[in-house]
């Protein structure tokens, strides 16, 4: 069996690009995925008007939808942040913050990695940790299993989260297939160990914060053997494929397949070195355009 999923974040509706998020709804519409994730980050402040476009777009969107929160979710100067962080968000997108899809074929668990206290980064808890063994672990024989949050849980340095450690833990227990983020606005394809799961994270979807390279979600395909990963990037023309990425399912000895060769993956390797230190590892794939930067401090 064949799972679809489209892989969107970092919407920051409110600072926003309006041809990015028309087109792509269309895309997404396009690809007909079986699940779409959206990995926080929805709105640039966590607005009531901003939340309200986050739900209008959730709507539009065809099939299932898991989202979880990210830091710009939160309010950021506000006594709402400390007495009641997570009112809006539960309004708006959804009242259960780790929530969870079961489809034919998908048993997808979301991950709340956004704690009132912390600035930007995240962390995962005890209790979240043992929801990924139960939810996940439990899931039917065969199906994909997938874990969505807005920090990359492979980030180290000062952007590593809490609990990442009983986090991967509890991955490898599970047999999670999938393990999508956001956060960083630069798309990228890794494993931690040569066995599952892939770590993939999106770029923004239509934020016009970008960070060297265009506006991109990810379109990801699961069979029984590999893990597919397409890069779609936004460009004058509209959205387009950029870098396709192949992974073996459940085991990797035969290493990253890219169709950009051996180049490619030397550049991929900096991207590793730099999401070492803490950074956003480096994109491997030229930017669709012209993209606008800001420069600015992030949340």
């Amino acid at each position: 069996m064949t799972v679809v999923v489209a892989h969107i974040s970092d919407l920051h509706l409110g600072a926003h690009h309006e041809d990015a998020v028309d087109g792509l709804l269309v895309d997404v519409a396009a690809a007909r995925p079986a699940l779409t994730v959206v990995t926080g980050d929805s709105t640039m402040r966590a607005r009531t008007a901003e939340f309200r476009q986050v739900r209008e777009l959730l709507d539009r969107l065809t099939g299932p939808v898991l989202a979880v929160t990210g830091n710009h979710d939160l309010p950021l100067f506000s006594a709402r942040r400390v007495f009641d962080p997570y009112s809006r968000y539960r309004s708006w997108i959804d009242d259960d913050l780790d929530p969870v899809v079961s489809i034919p074929g998908l048993t997808a668990l979301g991950l709340q990695s956004m704690p009132r206290w912390r600035w930007k980064n995240g962390r995962v808890t005890g209790d979240q940790a043992a929801l990924v063994t139960r939810v996940l672990g439990g899931a039917p024989p065969g199906d994909v299993r997938l874990l969505a949050l807005h920090h990359p849980p492979l980030a180290t340095g000062t952007a590593r989260i809490l609990g990442r450690r009983r986090l991967l833990g509890a991955a490898r227990a599970a047999g999670v297939d999938l393990v999508l983020a956001g956060h960083t606005h630069v798309p990228d394809v890794r494993i931690a160990e040569r066995s599952r799961p892939v770590f993939v994270v999106a770029g923004t979807a239509t934020s016009r914060r970008v960070r060297g390279t265009s506006r991109s979600w990810s379109l990801i395909t699961v069979d029984t053997g590999a893990v597919v990963v397409r890069e779609r990037y936004f460009g004058p023309s509209g959205w387009h494929t950029g870098r396709v990425v192949t992974l073996p399912r459940g085991s990797v000895q035969g290493g990253l397949q890219s169709d950009q060769g051996d180049a490619e993956r030397a550049r991929d390797q900096r991207g590793d070195d730099s999401l070492r230190r803490g950074e956003a590892p480096a994109h491997t794939h030229p930017p669709a355009g012209h993209a606008e930067q800001d420069r600015g401090a992030d949340q």
